[in-house]
């Protein structure tokens, strides 16, 4: 439910780490793609790896479907909130990924696009799977910081119903995610320290109805060792380990949360009120087809690894492609088909 990376992606990976597949074996380039060269910043030894197809491939994973409801409506429609000051340039960089989800937003392979079918996979108990157009139907700004520059998880939902009360959204109780992004300055609850973003829903005694939403703060100035991994490294893992990769669009803090936005969003998609695809029998700490891959980029992943991404001529990482000409490095995400993590970067 919740992205925290990568601490949250070493305890999970570890569990999976036995049936991984190492894609090369150097860190050196494996083959080139266009004008990208596709590198591992950081492989495992060869004697660790096993000889499954897809990363994270495992009998341990019980992912299952607890009756409830998918966002299967068409368009699911982002409401964005914008909670505090942000620069245009980020806000542009932020909704380009988003507007690159539907097969529309035409972009070589591998896509944004091609990497939200794998959320698309996941249906309810009628059929109907997640669907594959989203849209940003509307944008809010509260530049005023006007709950303060100290959230709680609480107080997030007074921000949503403050959007909604002053009338720039409408009550979308079939297509509607609420999308909360909280400025470098502003310090949440839990944020840094158990989280990266989070979602769940809105309390009718908080915002007069049941909507779903998700949190994801810039971590660029409070922490961006732990949220905005691999682009930059915690202390512990200096000294020999991998080195911090250069971000696609050249801001640590904006491109660290573009990796959380689809994580969460991903989950919000296929577990909107918490009781529809998660693992574990725990409903208030659900382990989600998020959770079960942060940390994974690419093939040869696992154990802490990223796997293998791409690499542009100017030595920034990334692994899929977007609109307006955009580049990102979004993790994978479980597939209810493979049973394993994917992504449309994979090399097998």
């Amino acid at each position: 439910m919740s992205s925290l990376r990568p601490l949250l992606a070493f305890s999970i990976l570890l569990v999976l780490y036995t049936d991984v597949v190492a894609a090369a074996s150097s860190s050196s380039s494996k083959f080139r793609s266009g004008s990208a060269t596709v590198h591992n910043p950081k492989l495992p030894p060869p004697s660790l790896s096993a000889s499954k197809r897809f990363e994270g491939s495992s009998n341990l994973v019980n992912l299952r479907y607890h009756m409830g409801p998918v966002l299967s409506s068409s368009p699911i429609n982002i409401y964005l909130i914008w909670y505090g000051k942000w620069a245009l340039p980020e806000q542009n960089l932020i909704k380009d990924f988003l507007l690159s989800f539907s097969v529309a937003a035409a972009a070589p392979s591998p896509s944004v696009a091609e990497w939200w079918r794998t959320v698309t996979l996941y249906n309810d108990q009628t059929g109907a799977n997640v669907s594959r157009s989203i849209v940003i139907a509307g944008e809010y700004s509260d530049r005023r910081y006007s709950l303060g520059t100290q959230l709680t998880r609480l107080s997030i939902q007074q921000v949503i119903a403050s959007a909604v009360r002053s009338a720039p959204f409408p009550v979308d109780h079939r297509n509607g995610i609420y999308l909360i992004l909280t400025s470098g300055d502003v310090i949440v609850q839990d944020f840094c320290r158990a989280v990266c973003g989070f979602h769940y829903f809105t309390f009718p005694s908080m915002v007069g109805y049941t909507l779903p939403y998700a949190w994801v703060g810039n971590s660029g100035q409070q922490c961006p060792e732990v949220c905005a991994y691999p682009f930059a490294i915690p202390g512990y893992m200096g000294g020999g380990g991998a080195a911090a990769l250069s971000p696609p669009n050249g801001d640590i803090g904006v491109d660290g949360m573009i990796s959380v936005i689809g994580h969460e969003l991903a989950e919000l998609s296929s577990n909107p009120l918490v009781n529809a695809w998660y693992a574990g029998e725990d409903p208030t700490a659900p382990t989600e087809i998020g959770d079960l891959c942060e940390g994974l980029y690419g093939s040869g992943g696992g154990g802490g690894y990223i796997g293998a991404v791409m690499k542009d001529g100017e030595g920034r990482s990334f692994n899929l492609n977007g609109g307006n000409g955009r580049r990102f490095l979004v993790q994978w995400l479980w597939s209810p088909v493979l049973k394993a993590c994917a992504g449309p970067n994979a090399l097998d």
